[in-house]
């Protein structure tokens, strides 16, 4: 029963699929500390001032990259959040953020690296047709023990 368990938390351990990580840029000037995480075509960032590490809200921000600029849309938590295709292409990219808040008015630039994500996660994929193979072969091992430790228990 022990092998069971184990050989079936190391087979969903080992054989589970993994979510993209998403993609992360960090950007800080004398004043204010941008961070901002990019997942599939949507970009949600946190502005907050270096000084006491308060967020910075009710501030106009847009963000510029591969020639266009792109408004950001204030959240309820005190994020900004913005949606383009363009963040789904891999590579990296040059950003530029312009922040104008209260006598606050900043550019700050910096690098997002988009990583490729290749066709290994993608529905259909050996990859994940050899999960399916391993969890079903994993779950006929544990019947078949359950099954035999049974066998051996009737009197």
């Amino acid at each position: 029963m022990r092998l069971a368990v184990l050989i079936v938390a190391c087979a969903l351990f080992a054989g589970g699929v993994h979510a993209a990580q998403p993609a992360r840029i960090k950007v800080q000037s004398a004043d204010l500390l941008i961070v901002g995480l990019v997942q599939d075509d949507r970009m949600n960032i946190h502005v907050s001032r270096v000084l006491d590490n308060a967020p910075v809200r009710d501030a106009i921000v847009t963000v510029a990259f591969r020639g266009v600029n792109y408004p950001m849309v204030a959240q309820v938590d005190g994020g900004y959040a913005m949606q383009s295709w363009e963040l789904v292409r891999p590579g990296a990219v040059a950003m530029e953020f312009h922040v104008v808040a209260g006598g606050l008015d900043q550019r700050l630039a910096g690098t997002l690296d988009v990583a490729a994500t290749g066709k290994a996660d993608q529905p259909g994929s050996a990859r994940q047709y050899l999960w399916w193979v391993l969890n079903f072969a994993v779950c006929g091992a544990f019947l078949l023990l359950w099954a035999q430790r049974k066998k051996n228990a009737d009197p």
